[in-house]
């Protein structure tokens, strides 16, 4: 039976078709999502957005419930956890017709509600990135050369790489390179870029980099290029995720050096970038965790816009939040103390609500329970 064929009374009933009756011998490599919401149900259920900001998260989240299930593009698989009967396609797999093991990388596509290429506009200052002073030091380059592109000829910082430990400040490093020389800036999800027809992905980047270049000098941030980009020696790059990589290797290539276009990738994992996009990135710029004057200082930025006041040593915060980055310390680490204080109705985070968020942190990353324990 087709899933374009089920009524809406088949839906629950013929959980059966996401597992074929004849189980596949090969083992999925990439399966990449897009959430499509309740199809079937005659537009009677409201479709949800489905926003993943720890896709890792996501895809443990996805294999725990489709383990075993069979990958083949333009099927659907369903969730029957957080959403039920909440429907997910399949539009690419890797090889087709696989099974998904343990091993699978499953990635969800944005969906973009429209097509238009659009510049963002950012209030973010480079004082606001706290630490990477490496980096800021680096990019005093991108800086010259998009103040006064001409004078580089060929000397010019087209293509930049960014990439450490998630939430150490990469993205927010590119806004406020933007916001301080005041020159747009284009950020996109490298997952938004595959397309879900041949043609879709290489489109996209020519109209990405030719608006870019109209509005020159301009940024152009790609986020989780290693999505596309992975070594073959992880994922063999097949279909429309080949044809964005090739697009966007002749776009870094570019025929004008002087166009006043930087590109900056970003990853959190360098070494599985194929060799072809990662020899295009003339300069490789890495970001660090912050050391414990840095995490001092997050964490009192942090703790100055909070809702709620806390009752805490800050020095002692900042020694016992080691190995987190500005991300973790404000999304699982003060956010999870403050929630806890507001569920007790208390007025005042306490360092008992800082000792439970560290003990959620620590559980979260299996790691000793530390000082507070």
């Amino acid at each position: 039976m087709k899933l374009n064929n089920i009524v809406p009374d088949q839906v629950v009933s013929d959980k059966k078709i996401l597992k074929n009756v004849t189980e596949p011998d090969k083992e999925s490599k990439l399966v990449v999502l897009q959430s499509v919401g309740y199809p079937f149900l005659c537009n009677l259920v409201e479709n949800p957005k489905i926003e993943i900001f720890d896709k890792e998260l996501f895809e443990l989240y996805a294999k725990e419930q489709w383990e075993g299930y069979t990958a083949k593009e333009g099927s659907f698989l369903f969730d029957q956890k957080l959403l039920p009967d909440y429907a997910f396609k399949i539009i690419k797999a890797h090889p087709d017709n696989s099974k998904i093991t343990d091993n699978t990388s499953i990635l969800l596509m944005e969906v973009q509600e429209s097509r238009e290429i659009k510049k963002i506009e950012s209030n973010v200052r480079m004082e606001d990135v706290i630490g990477q002073e490496r980096a800021k030091t680096k990019c005093k380059v991108i800086i010259k050369y998009l103040q006064d592109p001409a004078s580089f000829r060929d000397w010019a910082p087209k293509n930049v790489l960014f990439h450490g430990t998630p939430g150490t400040g990469k993205t927010m490093l590119a806004k406020s390179l933007s916001n301080e020389l005041q020159v747009p800036l284009f950020l996109v999800k490298a997952t938004s870029l595959i397309g879900e027809h041949v043609g879709d992905g290489s489109r996209q980047i020519h109209d990405l980099f030719e608006e870019a270049s109209a509005l020159s000098p301009a940024v152009i941030f790609i986020d989780e290029i290693d999505a596309i980009g992975l070594d073959r020696k992880y994922q063999s790059l097949r279909g429309d995720v080949s044809e964005v990589v090739n697009a966007l290797l002749t776009e870094m290539d570019g025929i004008d050096s002087n166009n006043g276009v930087v590109t900056i990738g970003a990853t959190n994992n360098p070494h599985l970038l194929d060799f072809a996009i990662r020899s295009r990135f003339e300069e490789e710029i890495e970001f660090v965790l912050p050391d414990e004057n840095e995490r001092q200082t997050i964490l009192e930025l942090y703790i100055k816009s909070m809702p709620l006041a806390v009752k805490a040593d800050v020095k002692r915060l900042s020694k016992c939040t080691k190995k987190m980055s500005g991300r973790d310390i404000k999304d699982k680490f003060l956010k999870v103390a403050l929630h806890k204080a507001i569920s007790e109705d208390m007025d005042t985070v306490t360092m008992d609500h800082i000792k439970y968020a560290l003990k959620q942190y620590k559980k979260e990353k299996n790691e000793p329970k530390g000082m507070f324990a």
